[in-house]
């Protein structure tokens, strides 16, 4: 990390988000939290929700006016994806890459000795992917928990974990530009469009429309039934023939720990020798569409199916075509549908301490702990902002 870069890059990171993103503002909530543990020399883990894709970034300027650079453990795919300005800037401010895919044990080592040395904090989502449904946390994998644990182990300082909530609220209406990317979306599926209808029911329309294509695809048939339901069974059904076909015993873990042992053994059969391997073969096309398949799993996993039953809200609604955006027309990047805020709030510190956090369940322990800070934050959050005076864009 270069102090300087961290300095400069300021003003371009904070123009970028206004100019790219349409964030107008960026506030923060009981930022004395991590003040305070930065100052008292701790190694700290920051925890946040991963609300979107550029929540990092809102999260670093927020961490500007605390002067407070960060540490960002970061996915490859990132870097990969980055022109090779974005990847210097990235890597001069504190980004360091972790492929998820394997065991990274050079990333889990550059972690430990950031939280046990390193002036500033070392943050990590702990959902590890971007579900779109930031009100309701998703499960955290446990990586973000050990690693807090192991570098607690040897540390000559105290360590803590600190929560964080993340949320971005529309400043302005963005209804039209939803009512449009929702004709778009039923065009790509060949359904009628009813702009007459309410948001929500052809919301769920969609849903039930692009889910009874992949039950055809998969199964030969469509099922009935609660449309959460329909969603867990083909899942699980996908998974189960996959782990059935490499020797993987299925247990009750989720589908995003399933999910990455089963992508680990497809991965190291594409690569245990891609001379035998010709991509013309009829093994290449099998493993290539077996990672499709736990594609699918992963972007099934991001449906809870209920998400606008019970809040409809502007936000819920934005966030679904968001993902309907990605996932169905393709996108890399969600469309900017108007200005926006994004909130942010610090829960209180964590401690890790060693000594007391010790045996198998520690790390699972921990874990929940950390999913249950953070949830925390974001029901403050929604709180905070629905009895807040409504911002303007003027």
């Amino acid at each position: 990390m270069s102090y300087r870069w961290v300095k400069w890059s300021r003003g371009y990171r904070r123009r970028k988000l206004l100019k790219h993103q349409q964030l107008t503002s960026i506030t923060c909530e009981n930022s004395d939290v991590l003040r305070d543990a930065v100052a008292s020399g701790h190694g700290v883990l920051l925890a946040p929700n991963h609300s979107a894709h550029y929540d990092s970034q809102a999260l670093y300027v927020a961490a500007d006016r605390l002067d407070i650079p960060l540490y960002y453990l970061t996915a490859w795919q990132v870097f990969f994806m980055s022109t090779a300005f974005e990847c210097t800037l990235m890597q001069r401010i504190g980004a360091f890459s972790i492929d998820r895919e394997s065991t990274d044990r050079r990333a889990f080592k550059q972690s430990i000795e950031i939280l046990q040395g390193a002036p500033y904090p070392l943050v990590i989502f702990p959902e590890g992917d971007i579900y779109h449904t930031t009100d309701v946390v998703s499960p955290f994998r446990e990586g973000a928990a050990a690693i807090a644990l192991t570098a607690a182990k040897k540390a000559d300082r105290p360590m803590v974990v600190i929560p964080c909530g993340i949320k971005f609220f529309y400043v302005d209406d963005p209804m039209e530009k939803l009512h449009a990317i929702t004709s778009e979306l039923e065009a790509r599926l060949f359904l009628r469009s009813d702009p007459n209808r309410s948001l929500v029911d052809r919301i769920h329309r969609l849903a039930e429309s692009a889910l009874a294509l992949k039950e055809l695809d998969y199964l030969g048939f469509t099922r009935s039934g609660r449309l959460r339901d329909r969603v867990v069974q083909l899942t699980d059904e996908v998974l189960r023939e996959l782990e059935t076909r490499h020797g993987v015993e299925a247990d009750d873990g989720s589908p995003p720990e399933r999910v990455k042992v089963l992508r680990q053994k497809v991965i190291q059969e594409l690569e245990r020798d891609e001379d035998a391997l010709p991509t013309t073969s009829e093994e290449y096309r099998r493993l290539t569409a077996e990672m499709g398949d736990l594609f699918l799993a992963t972007q099934l996993y991001s449906y809870r199916g209920d998400y606008l039953a019970d809040d409809p809200s502007i936000e819920r609604l934005a966030e679904t075509l968001d993902k309907f955006e990605e996932d169905i027309l393709e996108r890399d990047l969600p469309s900017v549908r108007g200005s926006r805020c994004v909130k942010i709030r610090f829960g209180d510190a964590i401690p890790v301490a060693a000594g007391e956090r010790r045996g198998r369940g520690a790390v699972a322990d921990l874990t929940a702990e950390m999913q249950g800070a953070v949830q925390q934050q974001i029901d403050l959050l929604n709180a905070d902002h629905a009895s807040a005076p409504k911002e303007s864009s003027a």
